[in-house]
């Protein structure tokens, strides 16, 4: 009997070996997607298999922090990510979560990307997220061409 592949796989939207294996840690966890414009940061949490999305965070929330609208279109780069890593780890601190794991989804893992940007803020703004100091990018890339930077990062280390 022929095995007919599942339709999200053929889709090319989920890999579910790497779903099951995120199913069966029974922890929750920090969901980083990119899309064209933004940073997308999403606690889930799951229970048999049915998906739960806690606290979603889009780097168009640094707006309300001090990000210049006129700069409205670096809102996917790597200092951006970072920050809305930041502030989706003081966001959630407050709902009580400490420890979480990292789920990338389909997209490449790639030393320095936009990911473990996202991830770095994570862990700076006081989150257990166990990821390789390694991967993360170096701390010039993070700040390069936004002389704001400091300025939103101390509104969103204020955030609560």
């Amino acid at each position: 009997m022929k095995l007919i592949p599942r339709r999200r796989r053929l889709e090319g939207k989920t890999n579910y070996t790497k779903r099951k294996r995120l199913l069966y840690g029974k922890k929750s966890r920090v969901v980083i997607r990119k899309t064209n414009k933004y940073i997308i940061i999403q606690h889930v949490e799951s229970k048999e298999a049915q998906d739960k999305v806690k606290l979603t965070i889009t780097s168009r929330d640094l707006l309300e922090h001090g990000w210049p609208k006129e700069k409205v279109g670096s809102l996917k780069s790597l200092g951006a990510a970072y920050l809305t890593g930041i502030l989706f780890a003081k966001k959630l601190k407050n709902e009580g979560a400490k420890q979480v794991i990292l789920d990338t989804g389909l997209i490449r893992s790639t030393k320095g990307s936009k990911i473990y940007s996202a991830a770095k803020g994570i862990i700076e703004g006081g989150l257990n997220l166990p990821c390789s100091e390694k991967v993360f990018p170096e701390e010039t890339r993070i700040k390069r061409d936004l002389d704001f930077f400091d300025k939103v990062k101390k509104s969103v280390e204020g955030a609560k």
